[in-house]
């Protein structure tokens, strides 16, 4: 093992310059799989006829299916459909396709954990079902989605590293290309400051998560 040549400032730049892929893909994913997963969990808590079972349909595909099947999916086979995706946005629609199966059934679980009286008591009381579920129902069911969906984003976060399949030049593709130089020696220093980066990412999350948990529920 050689440290001090492993983390020589070219590859520490290159890994960092992969890093910058790694949180750039997650984020876009993250906030396209919240909206679509959320969106979904609504359509099949409102139970919207036709369109909830073929959700749940779609839902269940999706949560059955290997990450990796999906982004290799994404990347080399639907241009054989007309769609031509260039590595990152396939990375993208994969890990979003995913991890929207995943967020929605985070959701529709805090969704279905709120108290049936309450709802009952708020449309008594003149509210509209919208109204009921975007003051009375959502608020609630966020404070019980946070530890689950937070830990999906982590569990996404790690995931972006299995778009090395498709050369996504992000940390760990960045981190192989280093260490096939030397493996004797640069493949346990890269390896660990890989690992560093992800941990300091994933730790500095659910730190945020257990925060806004807590500020949220002295809300409500």
């Amino acid at each position: 093992m050689d440290f001090r040549a492993a983390w020589s400032p070219e590859n520490i730049a290159f890994m960092l310059e992969g890093f910058k892929i790694t949180l750039y893909v997650a984020f876009v994913s993250i906030v396209l799989s919240f909206a679509f997963g959320t969106l979904i969990a609504v359509f099949r808590y409102a139970r919207v006829p036709l369109i909830a079972p073929i959700l749940g349909a779609v839902v269940e595909a999706l949560r059955n299916l290997p990450l990796l099947l999906i982004i290799i999916f994404a990347r080399f086979a639907l241009p054989d459909v007309g769609i031509k995706l260039d590595v990152v946005s396939a990375a993208i629609v994969g890990l979003t396709v995913f991890e929207m199966a995943m967020i929605s059934e985070i959701v529709r679980g805090g969704l279905l954990s709120v108290d049936k009286g309450q709802i009952e008591a708020a449309r008594a009381s003149g509210l509209t079902y919208v109204q009921t579920l975007r003051y009375i129902i959502l608020p609630q069911a966020l404070v019980r989605m946070i530890p689950p969906t937070v830990s999906q984003f982590i569990s996404l976060l790690k995931d972006t590293s299995l778009a090395v399949a498709i050369s996504l030049p992000e940390l760990m593709h960045n981190s192989q290309i280093i260490y096939n130089a030397n493996p004797s020696k640069y493949v346990v220093p890269i390896l660990s400051f890989a690992a560093g980066l992800y941990f300091i990412t994933n730790f500095a999350l659910s730190q945020a998560s257990l925060f806004l948990e807590r500020r949220l529920s002295v809300r409500h």
